[in-house]
């Protein structure tokens, strides 16, 4: 699989970056050794995780993390990887109320490290925004744990870009770092209207300062929970069944005609749906690096195949006409 850099970081990351969020919850920790191992084997080296990871499901805390942790260090694989993770996510039960502060970062990023049984994270993102509190405050505290080695850069997910256009400039004119890459939700269906204000979805506006600036974009949802994956068809997704509830919120017409459109050019170009799928976000004029969590080995496969994936300008620009944002 290829790999790009993260322009200017001296990370050199896999194009596809595996999710993580099931892993040591309803992926066993068997299964997310063998999807990790796997996923090195390919040349993939970018994975994604999150301190909340599995929260949403009673018991121990933060699964994800603590299993690639203990992959880690069962393999080895520390310096073979980059590995990015979140925090400051708002607590699931209070999720109106923001944890941006100096203290929840620095409580969240310690529990990670121990976490993942590392003394530095790769990539380092602030997994929600908290609009009210001033950008100079956080550029200020990430640069802190950029100097004391915790981390090595840090990059935003679920931020609006008038908000990373304001940390940017002000790091510009301190001389500090500022976001190396931004994680937002974008894949080629449009999203009906959701029901956490927290989160922030590709559009216009969006897609527009990313073609201006060239800030790096790691898509989450990148393949629609699947919608796009190759399991579903257009005459499998006619009337909900229990096989499609997954992905039954995105089957109006629109997104249908979509699925439609990936079906038929899959065949033409000889490669998966996923595989076109994730090729149109990689074709983009501006560094995407896909994120795909896989269940197993075949998806991971498969997944892996659209790192080296080139679309042509004609397949590219016909997904773009049919990728246009409809809420």
């Amino acid at each position: 699989m290829k790999t790009r850099q993260i322009p200017g970081t001296a990370l050199f990351p896999s194009v596809i970056c595996l999710g993580t969020s099931g892993f040591g919850e309803s992926i066993t920790l068997e299964e997310s050794f063998a999807l990790m191992d796997r996923f090195l084997s390919h040349g993939g080296s970018f994975l994604d995780t999150a301190k909340v990871y599995s929260d949403w499901v009673p018991g121990e805390r933060s699964r994800s993390e603590k299993a690639i942790g203990q992959w880690m260090k069962l393999r080895g694989s520390r310096c073979q990887v980059i590995l990015a993770t979140k925090g400051a996510h708002p607590d699931l039960d209070t999720m109106h109320i923001p944890r941006l502060t100096e203290e929840d970062i620095r409580h969240d990023l310690e529990q990670s490290l121990l976490n993942l049984q590392t003394d530095y994270i790769d990539l380092y993102w602030l997994h929600r925004d908290d609009p009210s509190r001033p950008v100079e405050e956080i550029i200020d505290m990430l640069n802190e744990y950029v100097s004391q080695g915790k981390i090595r850069y840090f990059g935003c997910s679920n931020w609006r870009s008038e908000r990373i256009e304001a940390a940017r400039q002000y790091a510009e004119a301190k001389g500090l770092q500022s976001f190396a890459a931004s994680q937002i939700k974008w894949s080629l269906a449009s999203y009906p209207q959701g029901n956490d204000p927290t989160m922030v979805s590709m559009d216009e506006k969006e897609l527009a300062y990313y073609e201006r600036t060239g800030l790096p974009v790691i898509p989450y949802n990148a393949q629609a929970n699947g919608f796009f994956s190759g399991r579903y068809t257009v005459d499998q997704l006619q009337e909900p069944t229990p096989d499609n509830r997954k992905v039954w919120k995105l089957c109006n017409e629109d997104n249908l005609r979509k699925l439609k459109a990936v079906e038929t050019l899959a065949e033409r170009l000889h490669l998966s749906m996923s595989q076109v799928a994730l090729g149109y976000l990689l074709a983009h004029p501006f560094p995407v690096f896909p994120i795909s969590g896989c269940r197993t080995l075949d998806q991971l496969n498969d997944t892996c195949a659209a790192g080296d994936v080139l679309l042509n300008q004609d397949a590219f620009q016909e997904l773009k006409r049919i990728g246009r944002f409809r809420q």
